[in-house]
């Protein structure tokens, strides 16, 4: 028998957008660069490779955020050990709702995501960093 979703992808990523800070591709250009701001990508590593990021954001692939998160984790990073504001983002904004309020359940903050993820920054011409490949063709 098939499965029965019972919550869709789409009712996640509204509760999490009505729980979270959402910014505009604009307010997050006028952050990048500022000292007090962490900007995570979400993205798989591929995605990364095939069209850049933004700069000086810290990779972090989405199935790893919690455990990057935790302090008590073994592979906790010390980039979510710091008194600043994180601005997670991904393609299009969906994984970015999740994480940013899967973050704050677990205490860290402040946090937003950007609406319209790297897609929108992109298309806006904004500064993007491109990545060199670390996979081998």
């Amino acid at each position: 028998m098939a499965q029965k979703i019972t919550t869709s992808v789409n009712s996640l990523v509204a509760k999490a957008n009505a729980q979270v800070t959402t910014i505009s591709v604009k307010d997050a250009l006028e952050l990048f660069d500022k000292d007090d701001h962490v900007f995570i990508d979400l993205r798989d590593i591929r995605e990364i490779n095939r069209s850049g990021k933004i700069p000086g954001a810290f990779s972090c692939p989405r199935g790893m955020l919690e455990f990057w998160i935790d302090p008590a984790s073994p592979y906790h990073k010390e980039v979510f050990n710091q008194d600043k504001t994180y601005v997670f983002y991904c393609a299009a904004g969906w994984r970015s709702a999740l994480s940013a309020q899967t973050a704050k359940d677990m205490g860290l903050g402040p946090v937003c995501h950007i609406d319209g993820g790297f897609s929108e920054w992109s298309a806006s011409e904004n500064p993007v960093e491109k990545q060199e490949s670390r996979l081998k063709p």
